[in-house]
């Protein structure tokens, strides 16, 4: 498909997909959102596919919400504009394929919302993150969603109640990217991570991203129970068997 606001390419069974407003430092605007949610549901089913990455066009991963599309505007079209993004979060959970953000330069407010809740991120060490709402008198209470699930609850309110940019480094130390690398490195470090994981079965891949979001709000008793389900009924599943048949064979396993 074609996009206007978003750049799709495929490269060894990895997705990329570039937020491509570099003019605006990739605003999230209800185009874009729109876009890319049409962009994640036509990948959903695709079995070919193994990993997703987000990326960002020009000097900037996202700079947020395009605050043209805010300032002015009806309650029910500004709803309507937070709705979108809800749904793309909660999308980006829900497909089976892992979604790596690969982040430079700025991430903020929804951009560094997007960062929280991929499924692994990326970092160059010159990234910035914040959700600097407060100073606007806008907090930034959707980012908060999954930066709070991302991070401890002391960061994330210092995020949010101060606005402040913490850097790469420390954004990796409070758990809201995986990796921080020479910015040089930056493609290349998200291409070999996204290229280990392609490495697997999406049936399993799907089953234990999906399976993760499931239970990591529930109590241990209760996770206990849906996981033991979850992991009963995949090791009867063709990939389970073929997997564990390789591995006694001291083969590499060939994934149906």
């Amino acid at each position: 498909m074609q996009y206007d606001s978003i750049i799709y390419e495929e490269r060894d069974r990895i997705g990329m997909i570039t937020l491509n407003r570099p003019e605006k430092r990739n605003a999230l605007s209800l185009e874009l959102l729109k876009e890319l949610s049409v962009c994640l549901q036509s990948l959903e089913e695709n079995q070919d596919l193994k990993v997703l990455i987000i990326k960002g066009a020009g000097e900037a991963f996202s700079a947020g919400h395009d605050m043209r599309q805010i300032l002015g505007k009806e309650l029910n079209d500004i709803r309507r504009l937070f709705d979108t993004c809800a749904e793309l979060m909660l999308l980006i959970h829900r497909i089976p394929q892992p979604v790596i953000a690969q982040v430079h330069g700025i991430a903020t407010a929804a951009g560094c919302q997007m960062v929280a809740a991929c499924d692994l991120a990326v970092a160059g060490e010159g990234a910035r993150f914040a959700t600097p709402g407060v100073k606007i008198g806008l907090f930034c209470t959707t980012p908060m969603v999954p930066l709070s699930r991302a991070v401890g609850r002391k960061k994330a309110l210092e995020m949010l109640l101060t606005g402040e940019f913490v850097s790469a480094r420390e954004a990796m130390a409070h758990g809201l990217v995986n990796r921080v690398v020479p910015d040089t490195d930056l493609e290349r470090e998200t291409l070999l991570l996204a290229k280990d994981i392609a490495r697997y079965s999406l049936v399993a891949l799907g089953i234990g991203k999906q399976a993760f979001y499931r239970q990591i709000e529930m109590t241990d008793a209760d996770a206990y129970h849906y996981a033991k389900e979850v992991i009963s009924a995949n090791a009867v599943m063709p990939d389970a068997v073929e997997g564990m048949t390789a591995f006694f064979e001291k083969r590499d396993p060939v994934w149906k």
